[in-house]
């Protein structure tokens, strides 16, 4: 396969030790084939109803799937600031250089908002739970 944005020859690479990707030498990008952009969620949040929708505001983009050759669909990833292409006949997901790691953050920054608010929420069901016992008190 050849890279969508540079047409250097894809190179196989472990990734992080967890998977074998197509590896860009050129640009440095990276294609993952179509689960493997939920294994790279799940090397931080592994629960995927917490995730939210993957696919926001997806049009045609200029480059074309290593596989099949029809042009990738580029999108805003889970409504962050974030854009990545995917195949549309579920190929994969093309990362340009560095947006792994940037995936990896949203989903540390998106778990950590989880934890806060179900903190908040317990807070508050406590403090509900008191002001119910001294007002039924009195």
């Amino acid at each position: 396969m050849n890279c969508p944005k540079c047409e250097s020859l894809l190179v196989k690479k472990y990734y992080k030790g967890m998977m074998e990707i197509d590896y860009c030498p050129g640009c440095r990008g990276m294609w993952l084939d179509f689960d493997e952009l939920d294994k790279l969620e799940d090397t931080v949040n592994q629960d995927d109803r917490n995730k939210g929708s993957l696919i926001h505001r997806e049009e045609i983009g200029n480059w074309k799937c290593p596989i099949c050759g029809d042009k990738l669909l580029e999108f805003q990833y889970r409504l962050y600031d974030l854009r990545l292409e995917l195949c549309a006949n579920n190929h994969g997901f093309w990362l340009d250089a560095g947006e792994d790691e940037r995936v990896i953050q949203i989903m540390q920054t998106h778990i950590k908002s989880i934890h806060r608010k179900k903190g908040a929420e317990s807070e508050w069901k406590m403090l509900l739970h008191q002001f119910h016992s001294f007002v039924n008190r009195s």
